[in-house]
Parts: structure tokens; C-alpha cells; sequence
């Protein structure tokens, strides 16, 4: 559909070359400097009926139709757990890097709201968290005292998605649960086994212990990127089940491996609720540390779960 629209676009303008103008001849203060006044003139021209009128029309918003100090005194509770799990909170701000989800990882840049002056509206947490991470390693103001420490982080926020979703209960905007633990490969899938372990127990915290869900398991889905998914997935169920032996957790092998996204292990969090299953959350080993610091041997962890449609599951909205 864009496409038909940009070519009308050109074709109305005469200028075939406009948007490789646009998008390579251009500086990005060039750029952002035209699109400010562009939107200037037009906001300029509009009247208050009309903005009420778009308003009414735009599906990204409105607000969001739960109740306000319920779902943040949830939120208190959760980030608390995050801290009891070592994960250390982190309020994020609303907008990221142009790019932050599109550059690292397989995301279209077209579901993303993108804005002025190099930014987009926040649409994954953990890719911004990645960025952060990246941001503090190179400039050396997070130095690993030792090569098996690791970087824990976690928030709740609001994301905004701009690809259409038909289904009860998900919304254009919407909040997160997230995990980040960045680190290094120390050999033997170290890393690996003792970052998933950490995830799970701050899972098992949030929905058996907080929640109390009927039941709680994992998947771990075999993902390309490693030598050898299947035994990497093994190994690290092994790990979690020696030290969390009443964790249920499955290895499962797939035909797709090559996502794009997750590395290795994509795992999968599936929760029973009043005789429904639901999966609830998703993570897993991504390579977002390992490109933007140009370094092999980062490692990250990434985990999110559904903060809001828990909320819609344990009220009975869905």
C-alpha cells in the first residue's frame, strides 16, 4: 500500500528521484530541518475542530482503557521483584534511537513509529535496552570486575506498535514486562546456562509466587546461530533443572530454525489460568550486544512478558 502511495506521490511531483534525495542526499539535520518546517506549515494551517477531528481518528492516542492505580501499584510490586531478582529497574525514555529496532534486529522500520530529530516512539524495550548497555560498556562506565559478571537490568513500559492487530485485548500502545542480562562468553555455555536460570527464577517469582498461576512451564525453542542449538537447549535445561528442579521446562526442536532474531535458544513462558493456557512471555539469545560493539563475545539475554494483558487475563477481560 505505501508503495502505490509514494509512487503517486512522485509521479504528482515530477520528481522521481525525491525519496533517494530524501533518504541519501540529505544530512540528517537537513533532513529533520525540512520536516520541521513541513509539519510547522501544516499544524499552522489547521484549527482546533480539526485537531479534535484527528484526535477521533488516530488509533495511537488515546488512552490506555484500564484503570490507572491498580495497574501501577502492580507495577511497584513487579519492579520490586525485578530488585529482589537483581535485575537492576530503569525507567526508559519514551522515544529511542531512529533505528533501535530495525538496525540490530529483523524489525520492519515501517511498524515503527518514527519521528523527528533521529528518534522513533519506544516499540521494544529490550532493543533500547541493549543500546543503553552498549552505550555504557563502550564509553566504560560499566567495567565487569570479573569475566563471568553480568549487567542486569529490567523496567515496565509503555510500547507503541504501529502494525494493526485485530485481537481482544491488544492494544496500539500497551506495557512490558522486561529483562536484559548482558555479559560475556566464558566457555562451556556459562553464560548461557546461568543467565536463562536467573530469567526463569524472576518468572517463577513473578507468576507463581506474585500472580499464583495454576501452572507455570517453559519451551525452550532450538534456534540457529550456535554450533549446536539442540545441545546448547539440553545443557541449559540441565542447568536449570539441577538447580530449580521443580521448574517445568522442554527442549523443542524445530524446522525453523533461522528467525533472524533469536540466537541459539528462543524460550517460550506458558502460564494456566482458571483452565486457560496462555503464553504469557518470550526471550531468549540475541546478538544486538555482539553488532553494535563489533565484539563476538558479548552476550545477551532478553525476556518480555505481557505486564498489561495479565492484568486483562487475571480480570477476566479476555
Amino acid at each position: 500500500m505505501s508503495s502505490v502511495i509514494v509512487k503517486k506521490i512522485l509521479d504528482r511531483s515530477g520528481e522521481k528521484d525525491l525519496v533517494r534525495l530524501l533518504s541519501e542526499e540529505l544530512s540528517g539535520t537537513e533532513l529533520n530541518s525540512l520536516l520541521l518546517e513541513v509539519f510547522h506549515q501544516r499544524v499552522s494551517k489547521q484549527s482546533p475542530a480539526q485537531l479534535l477531528k484527528q484526535y477521533q481518528l488516530n488509533r495511537f492516542v488515546k488512552p490506555a482503557d484500564l484503570p490507572m492505580l491498580e495497574l501501577k501499584q502492580i507495577e511497584i510490586d513487579l519492579l520490586k521483584i525485578f530488585h529482589k531478582c537483581l535485575f537492576e529497574t530503569i525507567e526508559l525514555s519514551p522515544v529511542a534511537a531512529l533505528g533501535t529496532c530495525s538496525i540490530v534486529a529483523p524489525a520492519n522500520q515501517k511498524k515503527v513509529l518514527s519521528a523527528l530529530r533521529g528518534t522513533e516512539v519506544l516499540a521494544d524495550a529490550t532493543n533500547a535496552i541493549a543500546l543503553h548497555i552498549s552505550d555504557l560498556k563502550k564509553q566504560k562506565l560499566w567495567s565487569p570486575k570479573t569475566a563471568v559478571e553480568k549487567l542486569r537490568l529490567g523496567t515496565i513500559q509503555r510500547h507503541v506498535r504501529t502494525q494493526s492487530v485485530s485481537v481482544k485485548g491488544f492494544t496500539p500502545h500497551f506495557k512490558i514486562g522486561c529483562l536484559v542480562t548482558s555479559g560475556m562468553d566464558t566457555g562451556n555455555y556459562g553464560f548461557e546456562k546461568e543467565a536463562l536460570a536467573e530469567h526463569v527464577v524472576a518468572m517463577k517469582t513473578i507468576f507463581s509466587e506474585f500472580y499464583k498461576v495454576d501452572q507455570l512451564s517453559f519451551r525452550l525453542v532450538c534456534r540457529g546461530g550456535y554450533p549446536d542449538s539442540i545441545k546448547l537447549a539440553i545443557e541449559v535445561k540441565k542447568f536449570i533443572q539441577q538447580h530449580h528442579p521443580d521448574t517445568a521446562i522442554n527442549v523443542i526442536e524445530t524446522s525453523e530454525k533461522e528467525i533472524g532474531y533469536y540466537k541459539g535458544i528462543q524460550y517460550k513462558v506458558d502460564i494456566k489460568w482458571r483452565d486457560k493456557m496462555f503464553e504469557i512471555g518470550d526471550g531468549g539469545f540475541v546478538d544486538w550486544t555482539q553488532k553494535l560493539l563489533q565484539n563476538k563475545k558479548e552476550r545477551l539475554l532478553i525476556t518480555g512478558f505481557g505486564f498489561e494483558l495479565m492484568y486483562r487475563i487475571t480480570r477476566g477481560l479476555l
